[in-house]
């Protein structure tokens, strides 16, 4: 590596990373060190993509965040669109709509960091939108002063039916104007800003864990609350599980039919989702099984319990646990969240009051269902 090398700064900085990586507190075991360094590539190929795919002239929807480059607790029931903005000039968002439960946008003055949530300038939902009778909309928006970022969220219920829509932003000022031409300083620039969004994103997700759910009693959730730093119309419900090898928490929550989306998440010390493709460490309101008393039973251990809600742990002994509730047309309180139960693995058939056992074949058809539905969706 020579003094001139273009790519010096982010060689740099992955090895950086690396050493935040394989340094993590909570790495107990062979597996947990592996997926830090899969969730590593995840950054590294994230970090490129937002540095070299980014031009202020010629702003387009990044899509950073999926099954192979996961952060922040990421939803995998969300597709994620990340555009940076300056904030004196003014953005025309067009798209046609999907069939998807919700279609959020939410104006950032900021990145995330390791010191905490940027200010939310702006955010809405479709419901704000003039949405033609063939799905089509226009959205102005901007001046914002501050505004650094847009992120559009779309959310989907029911993975199997819904459809994505189409989405893309340019600058009216900028129309028709070629892109710049290349240069060795934009390019050394931009391999010195990736490095810095790696280690940065590296830093800001192990350091949020600390900021929302460790602070929390293992084995518990929080009462529903406006999702801090997040949409107007979203709430959520946050912990962590820690659970022996014999032990299993039984998640209840009500069927809120007030919300067009669902859904509960269990994820890794990484404060990441885990394998939601093939496996179920996720399930929405349209996915689950409803109790006759309308409740959703969740059971969260490594062992199959033989139920259609099962999120599996997939090895990890500890691990955030997240409920969202999306385009809300009430506030929640904590009637509508959940309670915890941990028992003892074995007695699950006597904890469960309307305990429905599935056969693996049945179980295995849940699965191919989500691989299916992932592939439809998958942006990469």
């Amino acid at each position: 590596m020579t003094d001139d090398s273009l790519t010096a700064p982010f060689q740099a900085a992955i090895a950086r990373a690396e050493e935040l990586i394989a340094g993590a507190p909570f790495i107990r075991t062979e597996q947990d060190l592996l997926e830090g360094y899969d969730y590593l590539a995840g950054r590294i190929r994230a970090s490129l993509q937002m540095a070299f795919d980014h031009d202020l002239d010629r702003p387009l929807f990044i899509n950073t965040t999926h099954q192979f480059s996961r952060q922040g607790l990421d939803n995998p029931d969300t597709l994620y669109f990340h555009c940076y903005l300056t904030d004196d000039v003014e953005y025309v968002v067009r798209g046609r709509r999907g069939s998807t439960a919700d279609l959020s946008f939410q104006v950032m003055g900021g990145g995330y960091t390791p010191e905490g949530v940027p200010p939310s300038l702006a955010a809405f939902d479709d419901r704000e939108l003039d949405i033609a009778s063939d799905g089509t909309f226009e959205l102005q928006l901007g001046p914002f002063e501050g505004a650094k970022t847009l992120i559009v969220r779309e959310v989907y219920n029911d993975w199997e039916t819904e459809e994505r829509g189409t989405l893309w932003v340019e600058r009216a000022d900028r129309a028709g104007v070629p892109a710049k031409p290349l240069t060795r300083q934009r390019l050394a620039q931009r391999y010195e800003v990736a490095g810095k969004l790696l280690t940065g994103s590296v830093e800001t997700w192990l350091a949020f864990p600390h900021f929302f759910y460790l602070k929390e009693p293992v084995n518990t959730l929080t009462a529903p609350a406006s999702t801090p730093g997040g949409l107007s119309s979203q709430f959520s419900s946050i912990g962590h599980y820690e659970l022996a090898e014999d032990e299993a928490m039984i998640v209840t929550v009500p069927v809120c039919d007030d919300c067009s989306y669902q859904g509960m998440q269990i994820g890794s010390d990484w404060y990441i989702s885990t394998d939601y493709e093939s496996h179920q460490t996720s399930l929405t309101k349209a996915q689950a099984a409803v109790d006759p008393d309308g409740q959703l039973r969740f059971v969260i251990s490594e062992a199959n319990p033989g139920v259609a809600n099962w999120l599996e742990t997939l090895g990890h002994r500890t691990g955030p646990i997240m409920l969202r509730w999306q385009r809300l047309t009430r506030d929640l309180g904590a009637a509508d969240g959940p309670t915890v139960e941990v028992v003892r693995f074995a007695d699950l058939p006597s904890k469960l009051p309307h305990y429905t056992p599935i056969t693996d074949d049945e179980y295995a058809v849940r699965i191919a269902a989500r691989q299916r539905a992932v592939a439809r969706r998958m942006l990469s």
